[in-house]
């Protein structure tokens, strides 16, 4: 009942913030932005699991708080794509602790296609901005990003796999905005499918405690 309840604050929060941003006063904006993100959090932990997948869901949790700080700190944006960076890495960490199981040809495909392309044209577009720095930068969280979409597949959770496409979708629209070109409605897209991953890897806690109890019934 808990996890229901959070869930639907979790969409009317999520919601708000992405299509009546503009309704919300500035002094209240990153409240409103940080809100469905302490609920995620939340319904993390309040998730009953096994013992064995406790690591799973540990790490879970770390990501999202340390994703819940770059949203804060994305306003100065070198502090706020690191924090995101450490969040991936924990959701890399999350995913390598479970159950192995083989990447398909096809995700290996699509994946480094995607990584190629973004640092062809995401990562030159800002090395020919000459800020050597914020290109790094960005080239190395692309990186972890497709590290972490790749392993995500090892998991052969559908939720874990969802929530980290969403999760490279997200970035993906945001740097194209921020770096390339302005998209329209780029703030209701780049929110919804990072709410929606959020959520998504915050639930495979659920579904993998689920899996690991079938499994040990077996």
């Amino acid at each position: 009942m808990v996890r229901y309840l959070l869930l639907g604050l979790i969409v009317v929060f999520s919601l708000y913030y992405c299509f009546f941003f503009d309704a919300i006063p500035d002094a209240y904006q990153m409240v409103f932005k940080l809100v469905p993100m302490f609920l995620i959090i939340v319904l993390a932990y309040v998730t009953k699991i096994t013992e064995s997948v406790q690591p799973y869901k540990t790490l879970i949790i770390l990501s999202l708080i340390f994703c819940a700080i770059g949203d804060y700190t994305l306003q100065w944006f070198i502090i706020g794509l690191f924090s995101f960076l450490i969040g991936h890495i924990f959701y890399i960490r999350a995913f390598l602790s479970t159950n192995t199981k083989a990447i398909p040809t096809w995700a290996k495909g699509i994946l480094l296609f995607y990584g190629v392309a973004m640092m062809i044209w995401i990562g030159g577009t800002v090395f020919n901005s000459r800020d050597s720095i914020l290109a790094f930068a960005v080239c190395a969280y692309i990186i972890v990003i497709l590290a972490m979409g790749w392993t995500s597949f090892r998991t052969g959770s559908a939720f874990a796999i969802m929530g980290a496409t969403l999760f490279i979708i997200s970035d993906s629209i945001l740097a194209i905005n921020k770096f390339v070109v302005s998209a329209d409605y780029s703030h209701q897209l780049i929110m919804v499918s990072y709410y929606g991953a959020q959520v998504l890897l915050a639930l495979s806690i659920a579904k993998y405690s689920a899996s690991r109890i079938k499994s040990d019934t077996m």
